[in-house]
């Protein structure tokens, strides 16, 4: 049928509707973190893997049965290998191995610059995929470059989990840090960098951090410079937590106020209400807080904004609480409504500054009410869970 519809278009005649092929269908759309399935899928089809298989593959390995390639070490030791099993494992060494000069029927390569008991571990991976516990305790930097250099990704993803998981310590973490650099692995770059900064007293004490210190000033500079802008961030979300309670404390304190002044307060005293003896405590925390401040601006004599520093504050509540007030004609808290006709002579300056001011009273009141909904929100997740 796609050779009539091919001949249709050549020689120009138009397509008959029943040789129109139906378009395909489309892509089923999914939640499903299909990255995250497969990687799962492929770690439980390695471990399934059936041992005889991989006993099999060792013996091919630890034999040498036809072997046609000799690897050279630093202790001059040989280790037989296949070129085949090598060229698939491997694009450098199947590089290598076109490159080689053939002696009779066996090719000669030569792995240099690590112990001779790393680079047997290596083939060995390559061949069944498996390693020692022991050997990974010993060799586990030494494997990455390894890994790194002859472009083993499997091994090296080994390697870097069990440095991540074991083998990083304060003591070897600025040479870690280093070699994950240089072999391209960001998620150990990502935790060495993180541990630096968090222990870092002890790092800098290190002999790591020494040698890092005359061989790479550079990383020494760009190290401390990170420590520094840590530090800076710190202290500014330590300074905006601060900032944020005084806010919290300023809306709890305007809610005070209003139900002091409306409702009457147990914990105060009345104010022209007659409360029930039965009547429980004060459920505004705030309150306990203003009590000695309203008080003190009852009875003092001065009373002067200027004039006493616990009546400037006085003073200035009762003019934030105007400037949030929005019935100023119904509202019961004294001075409302005369400091909301004292706004309209203010300076732009003192205006900028108290437009401010409310601006992150409101956004603390907008935090409480969402944090309260996420928790009404949670409510019969947590019931449901608590049964």
């Amino acid at each position: 049928m796609m050779m009539e519809m091919e001949r249709g278009f050549l020689k120009g005649r138009p397509l008959k509707k029943k040789e129109v092929l139906p378009g395909p269908p489309p892509f089923p759309r999914s939640s499903i973190r299909w990255d995250a399935v497969f990687f799962r899928t492929s770690r439980r089809a390695q471990n399934n893997v059936p041992v005889a298989t991989r006993e099999m593959w060792d013996r091919l390995f630890k034999e040498g049965y036809r072997a046609d390639v000799d690897i050279h070490t630093d202790s001059d030791d040989v280790i037989h290998a296949h070129a085949s099993v090598l060229g698939v494992a491997s694009p450098v060494l199947r590089s290598m191995l076109k490159q080689s000069k053939n002696r009779g029927c066996l090719r000669s390569l030569s792995i240099r610059g690590v112990p001779h008991q790393a680079v047997h571990a290596f083939i060995r991976f390559l061949y069944s995929s498996s390693y020692d516990q022991e050997e990974m305790n010993k060799f586990s930097l030494h494997l990455v470059v390894l890994s790194h250099v002859f472009m083993v990704p499997l091994l090296k993803k080994e390697c870097a989990r069990h440095i991540e998981n074991v083998f990083l310590t304060t003591e070897n973490v600025i040479d870690v840090y280093q070699l994950a650099r240089l072999c391209d692995i960001p998620r150990l770059c990502f935790i060495c960098h993180r541990m630096i900064i968090s222990n870092f007293k002890v790092v800098s004490a290190s002999e790591g951090w020494k040698i890092m210190k005359q061989s790479n000033p550079k990383l020494e500079k760009e190290l401390i410079e990170s420590i520094i802008d840590a530090d800076s961030k710190k202290r500014e979300k330590v300074k905006k937590i601060h900032e944020k309670k005084v806010y919290l404390q300023l809306h709890q304190a305007m809610e005070a106020l209003v139900h002091i002044c409306r409702d009457g307060c147990r914990t105060i005293g009345p104010h022209d209400k007659v409360l029930k003896e039965d009547e429980g405590p004060c459920t505004y925390a705030a309150c306990k807080g203003l009590e000695s401040l309203i008080r003190h601006f009852a009875g003092c004599k001065t009373r002067v904004p200027g004039g006493c520093t616990h009546c400037k504050r006085m003073w200035q509540l009762l003019e934030l609480h105007s400037r949030l007030c929005e019935q100023p004609d119904l509202c019961k808290v004294p001075l409302c409504r005369h400091f909301k006709d004292k706004i309209k002579k203010q300076s732009k300056k003192d205006e900028a500054k108290w437009r401010l001011l409310v601006n992150k009273v409101l956004a603390a009141k907008q935090t409480i009410g969402t944090s309260a909904d996420h928790f009404q929100q949670r409510l019969p997740v947590l019931s449901k869970s608590g049964r």
